[in-house]
Parts: C-alpha cells; sequence; structure tokens
C-alpha cells in the first residue's frame, strides 16, 4: 500500500496544476457549462485515482516483465531471435499504451471516422517494434555510434517527409510523442538497463539511454510509410463539429463497457507473451510470479479508470477550453499554452521515472533540477509556438520539426556523448498522458474556433512540438555541460587520518568471499551464506572469460560471454569457513550453478582508506 500512496502522490503532483488551471480559467476568463465542469472533476478523480493503480501495477509487472525479457534478449544466440524478441515486445507494448489509444480515437473523430483508430494503434505499433528491434542490434553493437543511428533515422525521415501531406507529417510526429507514455515509457527504459547491465563495456552508461528515443522514430517511419505506401495525398474527411457530451454520470457510464474492452485487448498480447515465456523459459517461483499477476491486474484495472476519466471529461474541457480562449484573445492563447506546457512537463511522470535513471546511472553527475528546468522551458516554448503556427495559417509545422531535430543531430556528435541518449529519451517522456489528453484537446479546440486554421493539419502537431523541444534543448545543455570544468574540492587527509586508522583493526578481523555461479543461483548463494552467519552480500552480473564458452551473434560482430552473477560477501574471520564449506556442499551450486569460491582476509590502510 504505501506504493500505491507513492504513486497517488506522485500522479496528484501530475494533475493538480493543470486542474487549478482550468478552474482559474473556468472561474475568471471563460465561461464553462455547469455540468461539463462536474464531469471534468469527477473525470480527474478517475484519472487520478486510475493513474495511480495503472503505475502502481507497472512497478509490480511491466518492470520485473522488462527485466526478464532484457535478460533473454541479450543472451539469445541469434540474430534472427534477437530481431523478432525486439519487435514483438515494441509491438506488443505499444499497443497497450494509453496515449496512443487515446491519440488513435482523437484521430478517428477528427477525420470523420475516415481514419480507424485501430488501424493508427497497429501501424504505429509495428513502426515501434522495428525501430525497437534495430536498437536492441544497435545497443548490443558498440561499434555502431547512437548520434550514427539517430542521424540516419532521421535523414530517412526528412526524405519521405517531402512525400506526404502536412496532415500526415503531423500525426506521425504526434504519434511519435504518444508512444512513449506512462506504460512503455517505464517498460522500455528498465529494457534498455536491463541490457546495459548485461552488456557492459565502457559505453554502459551511455547505453543506459537512448531507446526511448529510438523507439518514437518508429511511428514516423510507420505513419509517413504508409502514406507513401497507399498513395495517400490528404485524408478525405470531413471534421465533425465538436459537440460536449450532455449530462454528468451518464458519459461516464456509457463509456466504461467500450473502455474495459479495449483495455483487456490491449493488455492481453504483452500478458501472453510473457507467460509462454515462463513456461518455457523463466520459471518464475510462485510467490514473484504472483506479484507479477496482481501487478497486471492492478494494471488492467488502472487503465480502465483512467481512459473513462480521460474520455468523459477531460478531453471536452480540453477541447472546450480551447475553443473559448482562442475566441477571445489569440495573445492569451499563447500565455496559456505557455504556462500549460510549463507546468505538464514536469508534473509527467515519466520525467521522474527519467530523472531517476539519470541519478542512478551518472552517481548525481548530471543534475536532475537541472534536466527537469530545461525540459520545462523547452516545453513551454514548444506548446506557444504551436499556438501561433494554428493562429498564423503561413506558418507551417515543418518550420520549427526540420530545424529542430537538424541541430539536434548535429548537436549530437559534439554533446556530453550521455546527453545525446537522455535528451531523445526526453524527447518521449516529455510528451506523456497530460499531453496526449489535455494540451492535444486544446489545440484541436483553438484550431476549431480559428476560422484560417485545419483542425487535421493545424490541431495535430502540437506533440510533435513538445518531443522535438527536449531533444534539442537538451542537446544544447550538454554541449555546454562538455565545456564546463568540474573543480571538485581539495579533501583534507589529515582530517580523516585519525578516524581511517580507527577502522584499520574493525576490517582486518574480516574475511572477502567472493563466489562467481551461473545466472539465477545468486539468491540460493546468499540464502545459505546466510543461514550460516554472514549478514549482507552485494551481487554483481557479469559474463565469464573462458573463450571456448562464448556465443558469436552472426552479421552483428557482438559476442556474448556466458552470463554470470558475482556475491561478494564481507564475513567476521570465525565463520567464514563455515559459510565457504556449506556452499561448496550444495549439490545444485555445484553441479548447474557451477560455483566458483575464493576467500582472501580483509586488509586496510590508512593510506588505502583515504586514497
Amino acid at each position: 500500500m504505501n506504493l500505491l500512496v507513492e504513486k497517488g502522490k506522485e500522479v496528484v503532483r501530475t494533475l493538480a496544476p493543470v486542474v487549478i488551471l482550468v478552474l482559474a480559467l473556468s472561474f475568471f476568463v471563460v465561461d464553462i457549462e455547469t455540468s461539463l465542469l462536474l464531469r471534468f472533476l469527477i473525470g480527474s478523480a478517475l484519472l487520478l485515482i486510475g493513474l495511480s493503480i495503472f503505475l502502481w501495477g507497472i512497478d509490480l509487472s511491466m518492470n520485473p516483465i522488462g527485466e526478464y525479457m532484457s535478460k533473454e534478449i541479450a543472451t539469445s544466440k541469434t540474430l534472427f531471435k534477437i530481431l523478432i524478441l525486439g519487435f514483438l515486445l515494441g509491438f506488443l507494448i505499444t499497443v497497450a499504451e494509453p496515449d496512443l489509444l487515446i491519440l488513435g480515437s482523437q484521430i478517428e473523430v477528427a477525420s470523420g471516422h475516415t481514419v480507424k483508430s485501430q488501424a493508427i494503434v497497429y501501424v504505429v505499433s509495428i513502426g515501434v517494434g522495428i525501430l525497437i528491434a534495430f536498437g536492441i542490434i544497435r545497443l548490443l553493437n558498440e561499434k555502431i555510434n547512437y548520434n550514427v543511428f539517430m542521424t540516419i533515422a532521421y535523414l530517412i525521415f526528412f526524405v519521405m517527409a517531402f512525400f506526404v501531406s502536412e496532415e500526415f507529417l503531423a500525426i506521425a510526429f504526434d504519434a511519435s510523442g504518444a508512444t512513449t507514455g506512462a506504460l512503455t515509457t517505464p517498460f522500455v527504459l528498465a529494457l534498455t538497463l536491463g541490457l546495459a547491465k548485461i552488456k557492459g563495456g565502457q559505453k554502459s552508461e551511455e547505453n543506459s539511454f537512448g531507446l526511448v528515443g529510438v523507439m518514437s522514430a518508429g511511428p514516423i517511419l510507420a505513419v509517413m510509410g504508409l502514406a507513401i505506401i497507399t498513395k495517400q495525398e490528404h485524408i478525405h474527411g470531413s471534421v465533425e463539429p465538436f459537440v460536449p457530451k450532455s449530462g454528468i454520470w451518464g458519459p461516464v457510464i456509457e463509456t466504461f463497457g467500450s473502455v474495459a474492452v479495449e483495455s483487456l485487448i490491449a493488455l492481453l498480447p504483452i500478458t501472453l507473451l510473457f507467460f509462454a515465456f515462463n513456461f518455457v523459459k523463466f520459471k518464475i517461483d510462485k510467490k514473484d510470479l504472483g506479484k507479477i499477476v496482481i501487478g497486471l491486474l492492478l494494471t488492467l484495472g488502472g487503465l480502465i479508470l483512467f481512459l473513462v476519466g480521460v474520455h468523459a471529461g477531460f478531453l471536452d474541457m480540453g477541447h472546450m477550453i480551447g475553443i473559448k480562449i482562442a475566441s477571445l484573445n489569440s495573445k492569451l492563447l499563447v500565455t496559456v499554452a505557455f504556462l500549460l506546457g510549463l507546468i505538464v512537463v514536469l508534473m509527467e511522470p515519466a520525467v521522474h521515472v527519467l530523472g531517476k535513471q539519470i541519478e542512478e546511472v551518472t552517481a548525481g553527475h548530471i543534475p536532475v533540477k537541472l534536466i527537469k528546468i530545461t525540459l520545462s522551458i523547452g516545453v513551454g516554448i514548444a506548446i506557444a509556438l504551436s499556438m501561433v503556427r494554428i493562429i498564423v495559417p503561413d506558418v507551417k509545422l515543418w518550420y520549427f520539426l526540420l530545424p529542430g531535430f537538424a541541430l539536434a543531430i548535429i548537436l549530437s556528435y559534439i554533446s556530453d556523448p550521455v546527453f545525446v541518449g537522455i535528451a531523445f529519451d526526453a524527447g518521449g517522456v516529455a510528451s506523456g498522458p497530460m499531453t496526449a489528453t489535455f494540451v492535444l484537446a486544446f489545440a484541436q479546440g483553438a484550431a476549431e474556433a480559428i476560422p484560417t486554421a485545419n483542425v487535421l493539419v493545424d490541431g495535430f502537431g502540437v506533440i510533435a512540438m513538445v518531443a522535438m523541444a527536449p531533444v534539442f534543448s537538451l542537446m544544447v545543455l550538454g554541449t555546454a555541460f562538455r565545456r564546463r570544468k568540474v573543480v571538485y574540492p581539495e579533501i583534507h587527509k589529515e582530517a580523516v587520518v585519525a578516524e581511517a586508522t580507527e577502522q584499520i583493526d574493525q576490517f582486518s578481523r574480516h574475511d572477502c568471499i567472493l563466489t562467481i555461479v551461473n545466472r539465477g543461483f545468486a539468491d540460493e548463494v546468499v540464502n545459505i551464506a546466510r543461514l550460516n552467519g554472514a549478514t549482507g552480500a552485494t551481487i554483481l552480473h557479469g559474463r565469464a572469460s573462458e573463450e571456448h564458452a562464448s556465443i558469436k551473434i552472426p552479421f552483428t560482430g557482438v559476442e556474448l560471454q556466458p552470463e554470470k552473477e558475482i556475491v561478494l560477501l564481507i564475513t567476521k574471520a570465525e565463520v567464514s569457513k563455515a559459510v565457504a564449506l556449506s556452499l561448496n556442499k550444495a549439490e545444485q551450486l555445484v553441479s548447474d550453478g557451477n560455483i566458483k569460491i575464493i576467500i582472501a582476509p580483509t586488509e586496510a590502510s590508512t593510506k588505502g582508506l583515504i586514497e
């Protein structure tokens, strides 16, 4: 329950600023019907409860699934298996992404139902699957630099952009942002971190980021590819005029049934894939598997409540606020858009997930506050410029996207290498639930209210702008970061000599026991050691160095050594022998775990402790 409370607080921080801003606008700037305002509050409550449960479920289910699948991919012996697994994971997790489901429904409504929601979801998911597969190959092969990979991808997109219409261009880049939401981002970040840890190498810190950025390129490829292959220059269909739902509880009840079915269908494929692998390969113990099952049920329930809240009141309010403010004053529209950008990105749950990973991987070297401030300003400007594009018909979407991504690609070659992956990941995580729901509806309402705007062309593209701004702004920050001189304070050794000397005797009465076992046996080592007097352990993941045991994946140049787990135990000298003998007598550790044990007395000196 503590985790649920923590997630609830996280969602409150996400939702509260938007609700406060909407209420302030409703009471002091625009006139909103009471029924719509009440339904917005109900929808916000459902969104709060649903997203809290949803994120709780993801922590219990999708994160562990991502870690298990990363091990399976990294230890695969063939290129074909890596490609297939990468594609399936990318496709199946994207099909269930709430932000993409919402975007699909909005595209269907805006196109007069000529473009079906399911078609958009499946086409985009195919694109994500393809890019995830190739992104994993790149991560496993250090010869391919991340910035080179993204340069090639975006050069292809820029060429394709000349052959598609403005509405397909806007939808393609919006889909790019919508795929990296509350479900896909934690899953793919867990997958990336797991692969980077298993792969290791000199670039492990850089490889801990970037796969979210890679996957967000997939929808662009898929949507523009679909437009070119089918030779569709424009979306043929009339935009339906916006009519807010009537009543308070009626729309909520009406939406529940269809949303429940949609959510179940979305989550079922990734669930079945995991259980198939667990039956054949993972064989997770019942206790851990039970937690994952509970997590999946929580994810499903949270997703249903979240989508009901969005469709029942949140989208309607965003649309109506956009119409009302655009009808009043264009300058006010730009100002409100800027304020939305400032607060929305800081409140996105996925931004906090990325921030935690940045702190973990860089050990605090990159200040997370600086990252968040840069994101906030960048996204605020991006949404404001999106309103300018709606107000001024001569200003096109590609005026911003083309130079923005082009400059970001150029800066990726001179920026701090760690920032390159972070920047492209941030472009995805910044465009989360609040952007895909309220901000997009707000933009469509504004486009409907301004006579010179086209909802299909100008009403979309705001998610694309939000996704581009962090990439560009963080590349600029990374370039500045690389050129700064880090000055570390002097350490006065004399001040700690006395304290260090007092610790020498304590260290010298202990032994260090190092055990090396095959993957999956570290927990058993720890349990046996504890039963014999050990009090703690550190588990490291690595690979064996035996040449005869290595596996080389064809065509990639990737050579994988068999995965090992290293358990470090610092034990009292009087119990170390008993621990080692017990480990050596464990039949399963000897036969299946191929255990090796090394014991050495600990040594300490003043010089060693200080330096």
